[in-house]
């Protein structure tokens, strides 16, 4: 039976004859009848957010040196590179990506080790009960936007890191993954959205009153017939609780002990190649911020 699901990834395409890099995203996608102003999110919205790429991309800090992101995020996050959270700018220590994942599939997560640990944010939670369905949650992302209607219609340099949120209900889990549809009309929440490709690695979360849980990570769609943010998309997020044993064991290991739990694959997206990904991650990166 052939796999229907697809990446939310960024779809590069090199010019090999200008070295330019064009990387067509979107962010979060919204409601085409809800005023887009009240989409419009601030890091005080989820300050666990971290960011990778100056196109988006995400993870959650989900302790003062590790990200928690989706492992076919991680393409260019080698040690040194700077990552965003909060208003800090800090180098990667080292990447560690469930070892059974393959690119495309199930169990897309992966762990970022930080060179130093962020002590200006507090980290989210990760949520370990299995009661996840039927739970309204939060998306969190910065990238392109457009609504269920159109899909993207601003990209992500027009767009210039504006973040936004949006609210789901996860209709299903698997072992794997938690699953959200987009509705439209009385169907859908106030907020309605999902997450787009430059949304990546981002969470699905909750707030509450002893802080913010983790509950899924950005994976990848799940629908034959509709594009990215299309109204009816269905969208799996890597699902936090059936990992959190994984995470708690690599967090707590010692380097050999973590190089064996983890896979250090690069999950090179389409048109990336060891030759053109310098040229790639370089165009892409963060600078420090001020």
């Amino acid at each position: 039976m052939r796999n229907n699901t697809r990446l939310k990834s960024i779809s590069f395409g090199v010019l090999i004859s200008t070295g330019m890099l064009t990387a067509p995203v979107s962010a979060i996608v919204t409601r085409h009848d809800k005023p887009a102003e009240q989409y419009l999110a601030s890091k005080t919205d989820f300050p666990p957010l971290a960011t990778f790429y100056n196109i988006g991309v995400h993870g959650t800090l989900i302790a003062p040196e590790w990200v928690l992101t989706a492992a076919h995020t991680v393409f260019c996050l080698n040690p040194g590179q700077l990552i965003a959270v909060g208003d800090e700018s800090v180098e990667v220590k080292a990447r560690y990506s469930y070892p059974s994942y393959k690119l495309g599939e199930q169990n897309d997560l992966a762990l970022i080790q930080l060179a130093r640990p962020v002590l200006s944010v507090e980290p989210a939670k990760l949520y370990r009960r299995q009661d996840e369905r039927d739970l309204e949650l939060w998306f969190i992302g910065s990238g392109g936007t457009g609504t269920g209607l159109t899909g993207e219609t601003i990209g992500y340099k027009e767009n210039n890191g504006v973040l936004r949120k949006a609210q789901n209900k996860v209709v299903a889990v698997t072992q794997s993954d938690l699953r959200f549809v987009f509705e439209s009309g009385e169907k859908g929440l106030e907020l309605e959205g999902v997450s787009g490709n430059g949304d990546s690695g981002g969470p699905a979360y909750l707030k509450k009153e002893d802080g913010y849980y983790l509950l899924g990570v950005s994976s990848r769609v799940d629908s034959w017939f509709k594009d990215v943010g299309e109204y009816g998309v269905k969208e799996l997020y890597t699902r936090v609780s059936s990992h959190a044993n994984w995470i708690d064991k690599v967090m707590s290991a010692d380097d050999a002990e973590r190089a064996k739990l983890g896979s250090s694959d690069g999950f090179l997206q389409p048109g990336m190649t060891a030759e053109n990904l310098p040229g790639i991650c370089a165009s892409i990166s963060l600078k420090p911020q001020s």
